[in-house]
């Protein structure tokens, strides 16, 4: 499981479908919550980013292959890693995985763009910090 980096969360009843597995779309809000928190950890914060350099992060595509499910109360490891960082776009590959057992994988497409959601350059010091490797937190 070679990451970026690492990201705990406890599957929840309120994660979970009828049938006691995770509800397919929990996936992306899980990979959206290990995004933000692999920002955190490289000291990026969103809501200054705005502020001061008018600059968002928006999703602009997503593929995802569930291989196996996740059920209650499991400790999933999600995983981040860039594939590929370009001048106003980061494609992202994403895994999820319970022990050793990977149960989804996703490449997403996040966009950056201003307020007003035209397309911008990812600022220079943001792309710096992106470009670091190694960076691994695990939390619940």
């Amino acid at each position: 499981m070679p990451a970026d980096f690492i990201w705990n969360v406890r599957v929840y009843y309120e994660d979970t479908d009828a049938g006691g597995i995770v509800y397919y779309a929990n996936y992306l809000k899980f990979f959206e919550r290990a995004r933000t928190e692999w920002l955190r950890a490289l000291d990026v914060n969103q809501h200054t980013l705005l502020a001061e350099h008018d600059t968002l992060f928006v999703v602009k595509s997503v593929s995802a292959e569930y291989h196996a499910p996740a059920k209650l109360d499991d400790e999933l490891k999600l995983t981040v890693s860039i594939e590929k960082l370009g001048r106003a776009s980061i494609v992202f590959l994403q895994e999820a995985w319970c022990g050793q057992q990977l149960l989804n994988t996703a490449r997403v497409k996040v966009g950056c763009v201003d307020s007003a959601l035209r397309p911008r350059a990812v600022p220079t010091a943001v792309a710096d910090k992106m470009r670091q490797t190694s960076i691994t937190t695990q939390t619940d």
